[in-house]
């Protein structure tokens, strides 16, 4: 996992993936605020943003999920919301395996998970290895737009 700001995009461009940085630099130069709800392709099935407008719940009631074909990178537009965060391992109990179908496997419980608060601003790039929980509740329950984009791992 690694946490940022996209004000610093300048800074950390020096060590990621070009790939990666794609997708950070689509985040800091689109227009969050005129995009609808819905998918944007950037590079087809390789690279594309998913712009969500959610509402945080309670982390007893947000999965904590995986992806293997895809990273993900997180970015909170507006609102603020923690994401739960764990290192994959065999004891997590997996709860639902989907990932033929969508790129997702659901656990039960994560070994250690950790919290990472998002705000305005704020990213997470996070890896198959890295299980998380998007959408929680950080102080109270609140609204937060945010943007999901998709990287496959075959593009790095």
């Amino acid at each position: 996992m690694i946490f940022g700001s996209i004000q610093n995009l300048g800074n950390d461009k020096k060590l990621l993936p070009k790939a990666l940085i794609k997708g950070l630099e689509y985040i800091k130069n689109t227009d969050l605020t005129k995009l609808a709800a819905g998918k944007y392709e950037i590079d087809g099935n390789a690279l594309f943003a998913l712009v969500q407008d959610n509402r945080t719940a309670p982390k007893a009631d947000r999965k904590a999920e995986a992806h293997k074909k895809y990273i993900d990178i997180q970015y909170v537009h507006s609102g603020s919301e923690i994401i739960g965060f764990g290192l994959d391992d065999p004891v997590n109990e997996v709860l639902e395996n989907l990932l033929d179908e969508k790129d997702a496997i659901f656990f039960k419980h994560v070994k250690n998970e950790m919290d990472l608060i998002l705000t305005p601003g704020m990213y997470a790039i996070l890896f198959p290895t890295d299980i998380h929980r998007p959408g929680c509740i950080h102080g109270s329950a609140a609204s937060v737009r945010k943007v999901v984009v998709k990287v496959a791992l075959s593009t790095l």
